[in-house]
């Protein structure tokens, strides 16, 4: 019969076993695995809580926020933000003075491309020579791209009139550029949220790229200011005073216009002011032509503008025959139109720059 021989101590108590078999002596060693494994788990998992990794983090913290839009009617601008964090912001045109405009929390609840447009029954009621609808092509409203909002009617959409975007000059809807809203439609997905706020959003911050991580803040350095170089005597001697505004000139066919916008113009005092800088422009460039063809050739182009200028104005602003008998109508017209003749004069300015290219200026080369 195998066994174990013991070794007592002097107190009776056994110090040693030895095994007395091979297959007691294997079994003893896997004992002594098992111990030392145990140890070495017990050993890791307290570095483990000592030092945390990548694997304690909670998967909520490791997914991207997606997209959204916010529209400032203060900026007149779309802010879209990226899943990285980026803004971009485009302008867009809001609704004009009197029409109301949606505040708030909405979402896009459809996407459409090639749309169109309905008027609806107000629109049609206050201009009922509007049509039913108008499919997609150059005169619709909607250019080529519409994303319609929870709100009735309303919707952030193209335009084919790209100068009144960044103006109050919409029905309610948001207008962009063409470019921008195939920018915005191509980001976008049915369920984004969207939020319009009365307030400033872009404020002084600058633009934040697409490609910025999110959590990254531009930071400006500011440094001194090297020192003023002294001006040359020559330069100081031929430096000219700024030019001053020209004088505003009345439109001399007031006292028989009856169109109606030309008759806003003609019986508002201020919009007649606005109108009038535009002409004085006009009339000042073409007094400075030597060339009498020359003159004559100018003169027609600066009149097709400002007769396209009407038409475009006539139905932005819906100035009609009956306007000026309704008070809020014909306070929301003025309004509108005030903000256009203001604009107008920048718009002048700049053709007759590039007018000058083809046109002979008397006493100038």
């Amino acid at each position: 019969m195998h066994g174990f021989t013991t070794f007592r101590g002097d107190r009776g108590r056994g110090v040693l076993l030895r095994p007395t078999t091979a297959a007691t002596a294997i079994l003893a060693r896997c004992l002594l695995w098992a111990l030392l494994a145990l140890a070495g788990i017990a050993g890791q998992g307290a570095a483990q809580a000592a030092d945390p990794g990548p694997a304690n983090l909670e998967p909520a913290n490791l997914e991207p926020v997606g997209r959204s839009i916010a529209i400032s009617l203060a900026d007149r601008r779309l802010y879209l933000t990226d899943p990285d964090g980026g803004t971009r912001s485009f302008p867009v045109a809001i609704g004009r003075p009197g029409v109301p405009i949606p505040v708030g929390d909405s979402s896009i609840k459809r996407k459409r491309r090639d749309p169109t447009w309905r008027p609806t029954a107000n629109q049609r009621r206050d201009n009922p020579a509007l049509p039913r609808a108008v499919p997609p092509g150059p005169n619709n409203p909607l250019g080529r791209f519409a994303l319609d909002l929870g709100w009735p009617a309303i919707a952030i959409h193209g335009t084919n009139d790209p100068d009144s975007v960044g103006t109050r000059a919409s029905g309610g809807c948001f207008r962009m550029l063409p470019a921008d809203i195939e920018t915005v439609f191509a980001a976008a997905e049915v369920g984004m949220p969207v939020r319009v706020v009365r307030g400033a959003l872009g404020g002084a911050t600058p633009e934040l790229p697409a490609s910025r991580p999110a959590g990254t803040v531009a930071v400006a350095v500011k440094t001194a200011p090297p020192p003023p170089l002294a001006a040359p005597v020559s330069a100081v001697a031929i430096a000219k005073p700024p030019e001053p505004p020209p004088a505003p000139v009345a439109d001399p066919r007031c006292a028989t216009m009856t169109a109606p916008l030309r008759r806003m113009i003609c019986d508002v005092p201020a919009l007649a002011f606005l109108d009038g800088r535009a002409r004085g422009t006009q009339d000042r460039f073409l007094a400075g032509i030597a060339d009498p063809a020359a003159r004559a050739g100018a003169a027609y182009e600066l009149i097709q503008d400002e007769r396209r200028f009407h038409e475009r104005i006539a139905a932005l602003c819906w100035i009609r025959s009956g306007t000026e008998g309704d008070p809020a109508v014909a306070a929301a017209a003025q309004s509108c139109l005030a903000t256009a003749l203001d604009r107008r004069l920048n718009d002048v300015t700049e053709r007759i720059a590039s007018l000058r290219g083809g046109t002979r200026i008397a006493g100038q080369p």
